[in-house]
């Protein structure tokens, strides 16, 4: 292997955000959720916020479908907001959407998501790998602290966002996303701007996250 070689875009991705990854993994409201100090009722809020952004993501799929950049990246197996309505359900009960409205943060994230959907393809490629490639990743992880914490069904309501039952094979689906990623059909400069999308993405999560843990603090 030539060791001049430049590193593959989904190398680069992932390393020149990871700062941003870190800083989002270890906010104070997702490391106390981690550690199952938080209630029920700040995991419902907070699959709440992922409702919001995953209705914009998957709100503009099928306009994108046929897209050379964004396109491939389009997998019906992805898809969460039916799982999520479904988690939201056994949350909140039938009208579980009754005058529900996300977070100044949240719907910030949600239209800048909606805002390169429309506007800026790969920029939309940006935020669809933060999300997607980190639900079947550390997703997991929360999947398995609401099981413990709250008594959900192993893989049942309540967590079945973190189940991609069309997935066989999560990490073949991984490389294979990943390979999409060095096949991303744009130039360098392009790819400067992806990368930089990318760390927006991570802030705006955080941000999220940030506004969460000011509505579920820890007793002292």
């Amino acid at each position: 292997m030539d060791a001049s070689a430049p590193a593959p875009f989904s190398t680069l991705i992932r390393t020149a955000s990871h700062e941003q990854h870190a800083e989002a993994e270890n906010s104070s409201f997702m490391s106390d959720m981690l550690g199952g100090r938080l209630g029920v009722a700040a995991y419902r809020r907070y699959t709440e916020q992922l409702w919001f952004v995953y209705r914009a993501l998957e709100s503009a799929s099928g306009a994108l479908a046929a897209d050379p950049v964004a396109g491939p990246f389009i997998r019906p197996e992805l898809a969460r907001t039916p799982q999520l309505a479904r988690d939201l359900a056994h949350l909140g009960g039938p009208r579980w959407d009754a005058g529900l409205e996300p977070l100044p943060a949240t719907a910030t994230y949600a239209a800048r998501i909606a805002e390169c959907a429309r506007t800026w393809p790969a920029g939309y490629v940006a935020h669809h790998y933060t999300r997607y490639l980190g639900d079947l990743s550390g997703g997991q992880i929360i999947r398995g602290t609401a099981e413990r914490t709250w008594g959900f069904a192993r893989k049942g309501d309540g967590v079945r966002f973190y189940v991609f039952e069309r997935i066989g094979n999560p990490a073949a689906f991984k490389r294979e996303y990943r390979a999409l990623l060095d096949a991303l059909p744009v130039d360098e400069l392009e790819k400067q701007r992806v990368v930089e999308e990318c760390r927006r993405a991570f802030a705006l999560n955080t941000a999220v996250f940030h506004e969460l843990g000011r509505q579920f603090p820890l007793s002292a």
